[in-house]
């Protein structure tokens, strides 16, 4: 054994042993086992590690070195996405700051060659700082979706796709960031509530008057769309409008006749029943549009300006202007008119771009599309049959309603990083597509019978389109790689619910059309990190919880288990200081028992012993205990149950082991002969192992530091296998819970009255004789403060009654306490603790109280319901026991 220090140096301490696992390739696939993969969602190149990261890629690191453990051929595949909006903004305000030429003024090419410098100087932040996490990723495979190989996949699938008329060119609606100039996908749209307003205005029927109706009034929050109206929708329905349908309106300001019509989109219930479609301009209108051939008349130009055009006849007075400019021209002149006929405030959802925050604008513009719902049918089934399966099992119908009702993924973006669109033109706009320039030249001439100037398409693709190869491409294909055959489809992939839609199912349907197979057996969906009170973290609430700040202050081995230990299936998690700083001091705790038994001369044996061979039934016990916690482990994390595997380590661990078997274990120490002595090192040193071997996946930093020091000989834990959970014995079980419940249920009694600490009593076992505790009888005494232990057919005169495993105890007290003053004290408490009781009570009997106060202060008055009516219950019995005497 080699000495420990007082205490674990997680600063110094983990980087080096993380340093030597990585060294010595313990993180990369080995041995013949069964092959095990999990790929990683790639974290953008851009980003730092969040609290989402590490609990993920924690869960994801526990799996893997479990199954390492078990003599799987794991591998953890690491990468990280080209992230185009977010890194080409980083890498242009890093241009601004240094007073650059903006990149429109460098051209194309230059820029790009300045994001890659960017990337190979910064873009590997999050790298190092999942190896401060633990994550014990094969790094020798880093794979990026911009290097050479991923981008060759990406070619393969747009080309195959493109040859297949499942990718094509279209002009729909898309959501725009007018600062970025480019589309942009739903997760990068974040919907706000903002304080908005809704204006009425009058279109006046084209005819003068229809049934005394001279007038339809519409509702709009953004007034300066209606200068491109196709058309007033009514429900089929709605009694007032009914004479209406098929009549014609007059649009204020442009001037332009447009109908109304009838469609099931209006809500006869809401607002006026009548509403305004501008199909270029909304997706909900861009429906109505489609379906009764309304024309679609663009508004703005890339930036969000408004246009003028024959076209949509809009006045030359709106060109160039800001959309919101626009909107107060709009109002100011509906009521120069005499048209408006209100306003309101009002409450709106308000779409932002993520990057930019400023307000998406729905527009019409040609983009490149996949035909999703021709790939979502075998991704479906591979669902539905099986093949995939989703933990928990309830996300699967999220993905059922995403990919039954799926529209046309748009994966074209207007950016310069990213992978350009592999396709090129001809003089007369001919398109040639084909996986590299050469290729499209050669089709080219063959088509013109001539050789050409051509222009490649300026667009790059989205990147969730590259990510969507990820579980394959990064084993090599188009390749037919060695990794390939042995890892694909992978065993697991974790992620959050919010992604089963961008990445999930785009993942499964590129891999069922390519692959012909699942990209993974199991979709693993993790829970959302809260704060304490289990409020969402925000930066404007200052909740956001940093996990590399706690790694600073702990280590990385309490934050993991933390993580673990709150990954509830279908419960998401409330992160606090406080419960990473308790698994602090579990780590402490297994450092002093490993301490505690280098003192009893107690190591982990270098050849592990038979505990069929166990004499005594507190080693018996310790190795039954220990083999059901290994089960339960493995039983937990083999369905994903992360926070019952932590648990199970958490509870044997320390109180089981620590708390309860080294307390025993002392008197054999000190009075046992030597025989008793070297088993009960054996088996503690035994135990000891198994604990750090299981607990590893969790907290591989403690354990490994721990194994080291403790192994007899020296050997590493990395030799270790996961241990065996075979012995049991159910006599040396029941006999060690009998002992511990008489010792806790000694303890609780006496703490009730408050006897002494230093005073030891006697013990009668009523109305039998004295039981037969084997070899324990020693240890309760010395555990319990306990004198003798006798039989007596009635409970002494002043003693407190105990019932513990059937059978009744009495425990005289009343020499050792003063009853008045402790009943006297008990009385005062318990009038506390009924104070506070009534007073958590009486607000959440306040109707006012329970609609106002916010969720977390509303749930601290239930937890102070539940803590002072335990407490009151309690107190109450304490005295019931007093009084008695």
């Amino acid at each position: 054994m080699r000495d420990l220090p007082k205490s674990f140096d997680h600063e110094t301490r983990e980087p080096e042993l993380y340093r030597e696992q990585e060294e010595a390739g313990l993180f990369k696939p080995s041995g013949e086992g069964e092959p095990y993969a999990i790929v990683i969602p790639p974290p953008n190149v851009t980003g730092s590690l969040h609290v989402g990261h590490a609990l993920n890629n924690t869960l994801q690191d526990i799996l893997c070195r479990y199954r390492r453990r078990q003599g799987r051929r794991v591998l953890w595949q690491f990468g990280t996405d080209h992230a185009g909006i977010a890194t080409q903004m980083v890498v242009e305000r890093q241009m601004a700051e240094r007073q650059e030429p903006h990149r429109r003024d460098i051209g194309r090419e230059a820029f790009v060659e300045k994001v890659w410098q960017w990337r190979e100087q910064s873009g590997g932040q999050i790298k190092d700082q999942l190896k401060r996490l633990g994550a014990s990723l094969d790094w020798s495979r880093e794979r990026f979706t911009m290097d050479e190989g991923l981008s060759e996949a990406v070619r393969r699938v747009f080309v195959d796709l493109y040859r297949e008329d499942l990718i094509y060119r279209d002009k729909r609606l898309v959501n725009w960031d007018p600062k970025f100039q480019t589309a942009i996908s739903d997760l990068e749209v974040e919907n706000s509530e903002v304080q908005g307003k809704m204006w009425h205005f009058a279109y006046p029927l084209a005819d003068g008057e229809v049934d005394g109706i001279k007038e339809i009034v519409i509702a709009t929050t953004r007034p300066e769309t209606m200068l491109g109206d196709g058309a007033v929708a009514v429900h089929p329905d709605d009694e007032r409008y009914k004479n209406l349908i098929g009549k014609m309106v007059r649009l204020p300001i442009v001037d332009r006749l447009i109908p109304i019509i009838a469609d099931e989109y209006p809500d006869p219930e809401l607002g006026t029943g009548a509403v305004k479609i501008t199909g270029a301009h909304d997706f909900n209108d861009f429906e109505v549009a489609k379906r009764h051939d309304i024309p679609l008349l663009m508004l703005m130009d890339e930036e969000a300006n408004m246009i003028a055009t024959e076209e949509n006849g809009v006045p030359q007075r709106f060109d160039g202007v800001d959309r919101f400019e626009a909107r107060k021209m709009v109002v100011a002149e509906i009521e120069e008119l005499g048209l408006s006929r209100g306003v309101e405030d009002k409450l709106i959802m308000q779409p932002f771009g993520d990057r930019s925050g400023v307000v998406i604008e729905p527009m019409l513009t040609d983009q490149w599309w996949v035909d999703a719902k021709t790939l979502a049918g075998p991704a479906i089934e591979a669902v539905r049959s099986g093949q995939t399966k989703f933990v928990p099992q309830n996300w699967s119908k999220t993905y059922y309603n995403w990919m039954e009702n799926i529209e046309p993924w748009c994966i074209s973006r207007q950016l310069w990083w990213g992978h350009r669109v592999p396709v090129w033109y001809g003089p007369d706009g001919h398109a040639f597509c084909a996986m590299n320039e050469a290729e499209a030249h050669r089709d080219a001439t063959e088509h013109y019978e001539e050789a050409v100037d051509l222009t490649q398409d300026t667009d790059v693709l989205d990147t969730w389109f590259s990510s969507a190869l990820w579980p394959f491409s990064t084993l090599g294909w188009p390749e037919d790689t060695e990794e390939l055959k042995a890892f694909y489809p992978t065993s697991v992939l974790s992620t959050a619910f919010d992604i089963i839609f961008f990445w999930v199912a785009r993942m499964m349907m590129m891999a069922m059309h390519f692959r012909k197979e699942v990209p993974f057996e199991t979709v693993y969906i993790h829970a959302l990190v809260r704060d304490e009170h289990g409020q969402k973290m925000s930066k404007s609430k200052g909740n956001v919880v940093d996990p590399l700040a706690y790694i600073d202050e702990f280590g990385a081995d309490p934050l993991r288990f933390t993580l673990a230990s709150q990954a509830t299936q279908g419960r998401d998690l409330s992160l606090s200081k406080q419960r990473v700083e308790g698994y602090r001091n579990f780590r402490t705790k297994l450092w002093n028992a490993a301490r505690f038994m280098q003192m009893k001369s107690a190591p982990i044996p270098a050849e592990a012993p038979n505990p069929e061979e166990f004499k005594l039934p507190l080693n018996r016990w310790i190795a039954s205990e220990g083999a059901k916690m290994t089960a339960e482990i493995a039983r937990a994390l083999d369905a994903f149950r992360f926070d019952e595997a932590a648990a199970a380590a958490y509870q044997f661990a320390w109180g089981t082991f620590c708390d309860w078997y080294l307390e025993l274990a002392k008197p054999i120490f000190d009075d046992g002969d030597e025989a008793a002595q070297a088993e009960t090192r054996a088996a503690m040193g035994m135990t000891l192992g198994t604990i750090l071997l299981t607990l590893e996946p969790f907290m591989p930093f403690v354990t490994r530091e721990l194994y080291a020091a403790m192994k007899e000989g020296g050997m590493g834990l990395d030799a270790a296998s996961w241990p065996e959970a075979a012995f049991t014995d159910e006599k040396a079980s029941k006999e060690m819970a009998s002992a511990i419940a008489l010792i806790s249920d000694i303890r609780s009694a006496r703490s009730e009255v408050n006897v002494p600490p230093s005073a030891k009593l006697d013990l009668y076992a009523i109305g039998a004789g004295a039981p037969d505790f084997a070899s324990q009888e020693a240890a309760i005494k010395r555990l319990a403060r306990i004198e003798t232990i006798t039989a007596a057919a009635e409970p002494p005169k002043g003693a407190v009654q105990i019932v513990s495993g059937g059978m009744t105890y009495a425990l005289p007290v009343a020499d050792v306490i003063d009853l008045k003053a402790e009943i006297a004290r008990l009385d005062k408490e318990i009038g506390a603790a009924q104070g506070q009781l009534k007073k958590a009570e009486g607000k959440l009997g306040n109707e006012r109280f329970i609609s106002k106060a916010p969720p977390e202060v509303v749930a601290e008055e239930r937890a102070r319901v539940e803590k002072f009516g335990a407490e009151l219950a309690q107190l109450t019995e304490a005295k019931k026991r007093l009084e008695s005497l």
